[in-house]
């Protein structure tokens, strides 16, 4: 495990405790992705964090040279209602998600949406999330800069960020290609929706 995922590991283990289970997945032509689940029985809750996706900094597809320090880094945050639907079976299509800077060269941020192709687990709703803003689960990790080069001096690195995905339906995310996420959002705040509950429908649109 490289430092800044050393460090991640830590971060994630210092705001939510030990995790009850982790998982890996390699895809071809990729590093490792993690995903740990922390399940708190107190709020009836499971989360799933990625664990890999910040190794290495994501870089615009357009970019001609990518610097291997210089970038933003970011990690997934899912949190759902622990014992109403199967969501252990989220892992492999989280740790997708988590590969795909590394395999399609996007860059992952907030207002974003990301595509799984298939139901997140067993007779989900959702095919698709929306990335949240951070910073309200887990703080931003600052990273200290990487050791200089001969001659040269040492980069900054971006902090990594932990993103919250919150769970769209098909219609919820054709709503928000067309009239965007705060539109979304402020559609889910005013009917009330529980995010978090792993079979609720589709939001009136």
């Amino acid at each position: 495990m490289n430092d800044v995922l050393t460090l991640v590991d830590s971060r994630l283990r210092w705001t939510f405790g030990e995790p009850d289970a982790r998982a890996s997945v390699t895809f071809l032509g990729t590093e490792r992705i993690e995903v740990l689940r922390f399940l708190d029985a107190e709020a009836g809750t499971v989360r799933y964090a990625t664990l890999g996706m910040s190794a290495a900094p994501m870089t615009d597809p357009a970019q001609a040279l990518a610097d291997p320090e210089a970038g933003p880094r970011a990690e997934l945050l899912l949190t759902v209602r622990a014992g109403v639907a199967d969501t252990d079976k989220v892992l492999r299509p989280l740790a997708v998600l988590a590969a795909s800077p590394q395999v399609e060269g996007v860059v992952v941020a907030p207002g974003a949406s990301l595509d799984t192709g298939e139901p997140l687990w067993p007779g989900a709703p959702f095919t698709s999330v929306l990335v949240a803003e951070p910073g309200g689960l887990v703080e931003d990790l600052p990273l200290d800069p990487p050791p200089a080069t001969a001659g040269g001096h040492p980069q900054q690195r971006d902090p990594v960020r932990f993103l919250p995905l919150l769970p769209m339906t098909p219609a919820e995310a054709a709503w928000k290609r067309v009239h965007g996420a705060d539109a979304l959002r402020e559609q889910w705040l005013r009917h009330e929706t529980d995010l978090r509950d792993p079979l609720r429908g589709a939001v009136p649109l």
